[in-house]
């Protein structure tokens, strides 16, 4: 269930309300993939931060898309 709510977030670039590690955030969700050691995460940024970060799959709860907020993603562009 949570991967059809982070792949439909994903396509319609929707921002997410989610409960990360017990603290409440906004997340613009990238991608998802797997670690090294074989468990699911999800790429994007916490609460409109600068920097793309790496989140366990497993410690997100109480997920919500907010459907009236869209984002444009953010490429780094590398010298």
């Amino acid at each position: 269930m949570k991967t059809e709510i982070f792949t439909k977030a994903i396509s319609n670039r929707n921002r997410m309300h989610i409960l990360y590690e017990f603290e409440e955030n906004v997340f613009e969700p990238y991608y998802l993939s797997l670690d090294n050691m074989g468990k699911k995460v999800v790429f994007g940024r916490l609460n409109n931060s600068s920097e793309i970060k790496m989140i366990n799959y497993d410690k997100i709860l109480n997920i919500k898309i907010l459907d009236y907020s869209h984002f444009s993603p953010i490429i780094p562009i590398l010298n």
